[in-house]
């Protein structure tokens, strides 16, 4: 698909996700900064040669080039946001089973010690950002971006699941708590089937 690119539908219910993310997070979140950066970037498009590449390769040809950063920031920011309605879904959460399980034990030991670095991610990344939960050289690793910042562009690195740090995120819901955000997104909502399926 190339651009002029639409909104993805959320996967579910404006309520679906409460009391973690409430309806009118959603709202404001997927409604208007969402849609916002999908607009800029159509508009950002309009003329520019990159309109008839995908979403992702659109993403690739401009990381890193200053006279593009407008492009990256709002090409990225709709794909991490894509990424993210998807990485999250109701009674979510929790231990994973199967496949992602196995991950787990391998790449941190236990659950507990994925739940602890995850939201640690989630908490440490300075200003506004992402944390990712991601699959490298078979193992998986937690990674956190600044900003618009995406795994997508680093080779050797596939995002499987991610959880938006930017305020808009949870402040309406959680304020200035964003660790009781982070928490209550691991236990309740993360989407394990969708990140077996990121995983080939």
């Amino acid at each position: 698909m190339s651009a002029p690119f639409t909104m993805k539908p959320l996967p579910y219910a404006d309520d679906a996700l409460s009391p973690v993310v409430n309806a009118g997070t959603i709202g404001f979140h997927y409604g208007k900064h969402h849609t916002t950066y999908l607009n800029n970037l159509n508009n950002l498009l309009a003329n520019d040669p990159l309109k008839d590449k995908s979403l992702v390769e659109v993403i690739r040809a401009v990381a890193g080039k200053a006279d593009k950063a407008g492009i990256f920031n709002n090409a990225a920011q709709v794909w991490n946001h894509d990424f993210y309605w998807d990485s999250l879904r109701p009674n979510g959460g929790g231990k994973p089973t199967g496949k992602m399980a196995d991950l787990i034990k391998d790449s941190f030991g236990d659950y507990d010690k994925f739940k602890a670095d995850f939201a640690a991610a989630c908490v440490g990344q300075f200003g506004s950002g992402w944390a990712w939960l991601c699959l490298e050289g078979g193992k998986l690793t937690i990674r956190k971006t600044p900003n618009a910042e995406t795994p997508l562009t680093v080779d050797g690195v596939k995002p499987l699941l991610t959880i938006d740090v930017w305020e808009h995120a949870y402040y309406l819901d959680w304020q200035n708590r964003r660790p009781d955000y982070a928490n209550a997104v691991i236990d309740k909502l993360l989407n394990w089937e969708f990140a077996e399926k990121n995983l080939g």
